[in-house]
């Protein structure tokens, strides 16, 4: 027997997308923001939370960050800058850093992925992260189920 609410869960429910890199988890959740968008204007903006996890044994820190953000017409933005949400944090063993941010985009759907550079200290040794690819879908995407 067909079950709506169990469609109703699945609908609501929160991709997490995950990627580890020299033992740094990087977990990625996002989010529509509908109030904030205006898709009769073709504005739509997605609200992304980030959980960056040391699981090895040297203490690090995030220098700063790389973004590539494409939209569904192959259209791509690079984002570059100084470390995250203004802050440049130092994860010792085992310790976690969480922040949220936000992207618009100019179509109800595209996709996000990125690096994060880093350094072991107190070495200074340099290192990159992967942050994983990232979908941003909205509502309002035009699909068709095969």
């Amino acid at each position: 027997m067909f079950d709506a609410s169990l469609c109703d869960t699945v609908l609501a429910m929160q991709l997490e997308f995950e990627a580890t890199t020299c033992d740094i988890t990087v977990k990625v959740r996002v989010d529509y923001l509908d109030q904030s968008s205006q898709p009769s204007e073709g504005q739509f903006f997605w609200a992304y939370h980030v959980a960056i996890i040391n699981h090895g044994v040297e203490t690090i820190q995030l220098l700063k960050r790389s973004w590539r953000i494409t939209d569904a017409n192959g259209r791509v933005r690079y984002v570059h800058g100084d470390g995250v949400v203004g802050k440049q944090p130092v994860l010792e063993p085992g310790a976690m850093f969480e922040y949220s941010s936000g992207t618009p985009l100019g179509t109800a759907t595209g996709f996000m992925a990125g690096t994060y550079h880093m350094q072991l200290l107190p070495s200074g040794m340099p290192f990159d992260v992967a942050v994983p690819a990232f979908s941003l879908d909205s509502p309002y995407q035009n699909t068709r189920r095969h």
